[in-house]
C-alpha cells in the first residue's frame, strides 16, 4: 500500500544517449499527481500483509493460495535476497542503498562491469533501446550473466507525460521485447525519462508489469566531466535505503564508482540492485517507488 499520495515534484534529467553531451535541467511541475512508496514502507507493508495471510490461514479464511503461501512465508520468515558474492542480505537489519545507472549500455559499460565485478557489488541497469540496447546486445547480455538488474529506460528517451498512452506503450513494451529476445528475461522495473510520471504512465506501467523507480542522489554527471565531483555529490547526498543515480553514458561517471563504493562500504553500506532494496517486497506493477 502507498504511504502518500504525492505532486510531482522537481527532478534532474536523466541523459538521453551518449552522443549528447548537451545537459537536459528541465523542472518537473503541475498538478499531476500518483502514488509513491518508500523502500522501507514496501517493505513493512509485505510482512504486515503476509501476517496478515497467515491470520487468515488460520482462521481458515484462505482458499489454496499456494504461491501466495509461499510467498508471504517468504516475507514472514524475513527470505533475504542475495548480495553478489552469494551472502544473504536482509535491507530492514543492513544499511542499504541501491546503485543504479541509467541511459547504457554504451561504450563505457564493459569497463563498469569490470570494476563491479571486482568489487563484488551488483547495480540496477535502466536501459534505453535505440542507440543502446539495439546496438550492443552483448553487454545486455553481460549484465544479465553478471547478476546485474535488467530494467527499462524507454526505448528513445521521450517524455513519457508529453505523450498518448499508445505511444508511451510502444516506448516501454519495445525495451521489454528486446531484453527478452536477448536475455530471455523480462524486465520488471522502469525509470521514465526525467523522472515524470503521472497516473496514466502509472496505468501504462501496470499493464506492462512494470514499477516504475525514481532516486534519492544524482550527481548530475551530465553536467561534469570531474569524476572527484561526481564522488562527493553521491557521498553527500546518501543515507540508508537511498536510490543512486548515475550514468555509465558519461566521461566522468565510470572512473568515479571505484571511489564511491570503497567509500560507501567504509560508511557501513550494504550496495543492492533495486528489487533487493525492497525485499521481501516484490515489485508493484505501476506503483512508484521513491526514499
Amino acid at each position: 500500500m502507498p504511504k502518500q499520495k504525492s505532486a510531482a515534484r522537481s527532478m534532474s534529467a536523466s541523459g538521453i544517449s551518449g552522443l549528447l553531451a548537451a545537459t537536459l535541467a528541465l523542472a518537473l511541475s503541475g498538478c499531476a499527481s500518483y502514488d509513491v512508496t518508500a523502500p522501507a514502507d514496501a517493505r513493512a507493508d509485505a510482512v504486515a500483509a503476509a501476517e496478515s495471510h497467515n491470520e487468515d490461514a488460520k482462521n481458515g479464511d484462505t482458499k489454496g493460495d499456494t504461491k501466495g503461501d509461499t510467498k508471504n512465508a517468504d516475507a514472514r520468515n524475513g527470505k533475504s535476497a542475495k548480495k553478489a558474492d552469494g551472502s544473504d542480505v536482509d535491507c530492514r537489519k543492513a544499511k542499504c542503498v541501491a546503485l543504479t545507472f541509467d541511459a547504457g549500455p554504451s561504450e563505457n559499460t564493459n569497463r563498469l562491469l569490470d570494476i563491479l565485478k571486482k568489487e563484488k557489488v551488483h547495480a540496477t541497469f535502466f536501459m534505453l533501446g535505440k542507440n543502446h540496447i539495439a546496438e550492443r546486445p552483448t553487454e545486455v547480455k553481460r549484465i544479465d550473466a553478471e547478476g546485474h538488474e535488467l530494467a527499462n529506460h524507454t526505448w528513445s528517451h521521450q517524455i513519457l507525460t508529453d505523450i498518448e498512452p499508445a505511444e508511451a506503450k510502444r516506448e516501454l513494451s519495445r525495451v521489454q521485447d528486446a531484453v527478452r529476445k536477448i536475455t530471455g528475461r523480462t524486465p520488471t522495473l522502469m525509470r521514465p525519462p526525467q523522472g515524470r510520471t503521472d497516473e496514466s504512465v502509472s496505468q501504462v506501467s501496470k499493464e506492462l508489469g512494470l514499477a516504475q523507480v525514481l532516486w534519492s542522489v544524482t550527481a548530475k554527471d551530465y553536467q561534469t566531466t570531474d569524476s572527484d565531483l561526481i564522488t562527493k555529490r553521491v557521498l553527500d547526498q546518501t543515507e540508508r535505503d537511498g536510490i543512486i543515480l548515475l550514468h555509465d553514458i558519461y566521461k566522468g561517471t565510470v572512473p568515479a564508482v571505484p571511489g564511491i563504493i570503497t567509500q560507501l562500504k567504509k560508511r557501513g553500506y550494504t550496495i543492492v540492485t533495486v528489487s533487493q532494496l525492497l525485499s521481501p517486497a516484490k515489485p508493484e506493477p505501476g506503483m512508484v517507488y521513491r526514499p
